[in-house]
């Protein structure tokens, strides 16, 4: 399984965001406390996005976030009041290389994927006839997530032209669809765009931290502070500072 961080608030160097806390996110990639089966580190690779001036920037490895010196050389350079990051545990099968690697992204929205689909690939096989096929063609890894984003990317791309049709329907959408066709998949996903963060937990732990000036998401807390929430499973999550919203994914027909 892997680690995921959202943050929106103050520009703050993205390397300090990685390792800020008693429990940063470069720690869970060595030590996590809550991971839920498929492996104990995640040590195969690590991405970071970040917004400036309404442009998305990226940073990939397949080499763990403790070794890549690019955090340190790099990274620390960078400061964005708007970051989504993941350290990567591959599941079994599934490649090791920069392409699995979240985020994923376009010219607007970052997203990484927590968890794994069961029946991988055959399960999901009639699902992925909905993407595009250059969508398929292009897409970055053979990998869960990767399919994921794209199927993701492709009804967003819908909800964008649709009246009424928002994010969360998108979210809720493909959640339904991935467990129908490969049941006890576990599908948490955080997606941002620069000015708001969305997640989802179905079968991994999640944690929000909201107050005025911040919103952070993670799938462990970062430290100590009595403030971060954990979130119920099979929730969504709407945050950014001084809004945080909570809801039960919908069941049932979409």
């Amino acid at each position: 399984m892997c680690r995921h961080l959202g943050y929106l608030g103050p520009p703050r160097s993205v390397r300090d965001l990685l390792q800020g806390g008693t429990h940063s996110l470069v720690k869970q990639s060595w030590a996590p406390r809550e991971m839920r089966k498929g492996g104990v580190i995640n040590a195969d690779g690590f991405g970071v996005s970040w917004w400036t001036a309404g442009q998305l920037g990226r940073y990939r490895s397949s080499t763990p976030i403790w070794s890549d010196p690019t955090v340190e050389e790099t990274l620390s350079h960078i400061r964005s009041g708007s970051v989504l990051a993941a350290v990567r545990s591959a599941t079994e099968g599934m490649a090791v290389e920069v392409g699995a690697c979240a985020p994923f992204v376009d010219t607007t929205y970052a997203f990484s994927h927590n968890g794994v689909l069961t029946g991988w690939p055959s399960s999901v096989a009639a699902l992925a006839q909905e993407v595009p096929t250059a969508a398929l063609l292009t897409m970055s890894a053979p990998t869960d997530s990767a399919l994921l984003w794209a199927l993701l990317r492709h009804r967003l791309q819908d909800a964008s032209s649709l009246t009424g049709t928002s994010v969360e329907a998108a979210l809720t959408t493909v959640i339904h669809d991935v467990e129908a066709v490969a049941p006890g998949s576990r599908l948490n996903f955080l997606l941002g765009d620069g000015n708001e963060l969305w997640a989802s937990t179905w079968g991994h732990t999640l944690y929000v931290l909201v107050d005025e000036l911040q919103a952070l998401v993670a799938s462990e807390p970062l430290d100590d502070s009595p403030q971060w929430e954990q979130v119920p499973d099979r929730h969504l999550v709407c945050a950014r500072p001084g809004h945080l919203i909570i809801t039960p994914i919908p069941m049932g027909e979409r």
